[in-house]
């Protein structure tokens, strides 16, 4: 018998429970029950005498014995009361339900363990539905004071898995296989770390003896499902940087010393170039390049992954850019072609909406290598796209793709081809230490000379005519306004403006001809929303009204104005995001939250600190504390933290321990083969082969 064996081998486990709790809990082996720890502890360390009970609504431990029980008739039934004694006292448990069963199975004059949520009436002390025990069974059991609340569903409830219950199948659990706990770590970290061994860990998650020991135990497993995690993360990147090769880029060529010397439209930042650096460093070494490019919204990613496609171009072989919207893969294609016009480079676009004869053409381009860059959306990844060598792939807004599709776009070629990540979606250290351990990580942490910090003001609902004026003041300087809704439909169930609503009351507000308005939004055909976008863009239109499919992909420097409507109802990172769409020109930009009254506390921590900073990284620092990782993250890379017990958040510490101690693992013993790593190898393999977190590109 071992721990993968179903829990029907636990006592008392039937195929039926063990099915409701597989389908509630996830529960199915021994090892799953084991892992399934408490989320918080009723303390029971204190008995106390009847005498020294106060008047409050503690749950209190008393040792005592029954003298007498009675039937009290009441307006709808009865109820039992039951007279408790001990050596200074005397008071009543009382029971409403089950009657019949606690009358036959209470032991007159016995000890008993009584533990229950005391109440005070007209000066008497009583504890309605008791939990009760003979001080003889007590005595007997795996005696943890601290007793474990497991989480439950009202399901598992109902057929009558209780807390009481999962105590006592954990508690069997323990005592069948205590002996068969392997230990996970090696001596050397145990010893560093003065950790608890893996067994008393465990038994102590369950049943501490001490508030100390429980302390003792969370650290230990917290410390080491961390240091699993970051060791399958870096193992992952030391096999991406020396076992995959990648395609050598030695030439800095023509096409790129052009480009850099004539066309581009500003000088680059200090961090412009020290991240072009690290990527050129990466694609000439002959390893593979994996580098995750962060950079808040306007501080020229693009730019820095255009430099990165021309190294590739001069080195005889192609680049691709895959969006996750049409909008921005056509904002990209716009950019591109217009910094590389007059260079003998060819750039298409391929999105869902390209004709059957278009598609032909940059399929034959592609393959016969006329076709340089190729920008596009989910359409690059289908089958028939087949490239004659692809050296970089650019994946824009990364979190927005599935692990699958990007695996498909790995697999284009013989060779892997170089991964470029951009993300302008800041992601705080921690989450980026766990989610994005195997990748390098560069930021671009400064914003292009002249660009001036966006003014952003919370402003409520009874504040829209003020608003209003703002906007004509605006526009009569020349200036162009967005202003973004949530929805795009009356919804009955959601008090808010919604965007056919909000169009028609801005249409009235800036009437025809003096004001042109734009609108946008995800229900309109591809070139409706295309024309729309172009008129706003070429100024013909002063106002866009859209939904938030201009989050991202829209550059319009003469924008100077967002305006988002229930703002309360964004989260932190889409607000970020919104505003990025203004502040792009020199001149000074604005970004009003418009909300009602009716904020809850999450709501106003994000409105104020929108106000408070424009720091993408503390934005990102505060939707972590607010949404969690997994929400942040979305379904793509959440399987990698569904932790059990640890939480990046709280245990960042822990967590950055645990990573530098298997840094210091694998540069001592990169197979892990030495004796003394043994236990962690074992342990490291059998995971790997349930891990869900490998991919192929993260």
């Amino acid at each position: 018998m071992n721990l993968d064996y179903p829990i029907t081998y636990i006592n008392g486990i039937s195929v039926q429970r063990a099915a409701l709790l597989y389908a509630d809990l996830g529960i199915k082996t021994c090892n799953d029950l084991l892992n399934f720890f408490p989320f918080r502890y009723i303390d029971k360390t204190t008995f106390y005498p009847i005498k020294d009970l106060q008047p409050n609504s503690s749950e209190v431990q008393i040792v005592g014995s029954i003298t007498h029980l009675k039937s009290v008739a009441q307006k709808r039934g009865s109820r039992l009361i039951a007279t408790f004694q001990d050596p200074t006292g005397s008071m009543e448990l009382v029971w409403f339900k089950g009657q019949k069963w606690i009358k036959d199975s209470i032991k007159i004059n016995e000890p008993y363990v009584v533990y229950g949520k005391l109440n005070h009436y007209n000066g008497n002390f009583s504890i309605p539905h008791p939990e009760l025990e003979l001080v003889s069974e007590y005595k007997k059991k795996l005696q943890s004071k601290m007793q474990p609340v497991y989480p439950s569903t009202e399901k598992l409830t109902n057929f009558g898995v209780s807390n009481k219950l999962m105590r006592a199948y954990i508690q069997s659990l323990l005592q069948q296989f205590y002996d068969k706990i392997e230990e996970n770590l090696s001596q050397e970290i145990i010893s560093d770390f003065k950790l608890m061994s893996k067994r008393d860990a465990l038994l102590n998650a369950h049943f501490p003896k001490s508030q100390e020991n429980l302390a003792k135990a969370e650290y230990r497993l917290k410390f080491e499902e961390l240091f699993f995690i970051q060791l399958q993360l870096l193992r992952k990147k030391l096999i991406n940087k020396t076992k995959i090769k990648g395609f050598v880029f030695e030439n800095v060529g023509a096409v790129f010393n052009e480009f850099y010397a004539d066309k581009l439209p500003f000088s680059l930042t200090n961090a412009q170039k020290r991240v072009l650096k690290e990527i050129r460093k990466d694609v000439a070494s002959g390893a593979h390049m994996n580098r995750l490019l962060q950079g808040d919204v306007g501080s020229g990613k693009t730019i820095v992954a255009i430099l990165a496609m021309l190294l590739a171009i001069d080195n005889g072989f192609q680049a691709t850019i895959m969006a996750p919207t049409e909008i921005l893969a056509n904002q990209h294609f716009t950019a591109v072609s217009e910094l590389v016009s007059g260079m003998n480079i060819k750039v298409d676009i391929l999105t869902g909406s390209v004709r059957v004869k278009k598609r032909r053409e940059i399929h034959a381009a592609l393959e016969d290598g006329t076709l340089h860059i190729l920008i596009g959306t989910h359409a690059l990844i289908e089958d028939k796209v087949k490239f004659k060598n692809l050296g970089i792939a650019v994946i824009d807004e990364q979190h927005r793709f599935g692990v699958k599709q990007r695996a498909k776009l790995w697999a284009k070629n013989t060779l892997p081809p170089h991964i470029l990540v951009m993300t302008a979606t800041p992601i705080p250290r921690t989450l980026a230490m766990s989610v994005y351990g195997d990748l390098d990580i560069s930021v671009i942490d400064e914003l292009p000379p002249g660009r001036k910090e966006v003014k952003t003001v919370h402003r409520f609902d009874s504040n829209r005519l003020s608003v209003f004026k703002f906007m004509k003041d605006e526009i009569a300087k020349g200036r162009q306004i967005y202003l973004v809704y949530p929805l795009i439909e009356e919804s009955e169930a959601m008090d808010y403006k919604d965007l056919m609503d909000g169009f028609e009351s801005v249409s009235r507000e800036f009437p025809l001809p003096k004001y042109q308005i734009s609108i946008v939004h995800g229900k309109m055909k591809p070139a409706d929303k295309e024309f729309e976008m172009q008129r706003f863009v070429k100024g013909e239109t002063q106002i866009m009204v859209a939904t938030t499919v201009i989050e991202v992909g829209v550059n319009v420097p003469n924008a100077s104005v967002m305006i988002i409507e229930s703002s309360e109802r964004f989260g932190l990172s889409q607000l970020h995001q919104l505003r990025g769409r203004v502040g792009r020109g020199a001149d000074q930009s604005y970004c009003i939250l418009l909300s009602s009254y009716k904020l809850s506390p999450e709501a106003k921590m994000r409105l104020k600190t929108m106000v408070d900073t424009t720091d993408g990284f503390k934005i990102a620092e505060v939707d972590l504390k607010l949404r969690g990782p997994g929400n942040l993250m979305g379904t793509q890379q959440s399987g990698v933290l569904n932790l059990k017990i640890a939480d990046i958040l709280k245990d960042s510490k822990i967590l950055v321990t645990a990573r530098n101690t298997a840094i210091t693992l694998l540069q001592e013993d990169e197979n892990l083969s030495k004796e003394e790593n043994l236990s962690i190898k074992k342990a490291f393999m059998k995971m790997t082969k349930s891990s869900k977190i490998w991919s192929n590109i993260s």
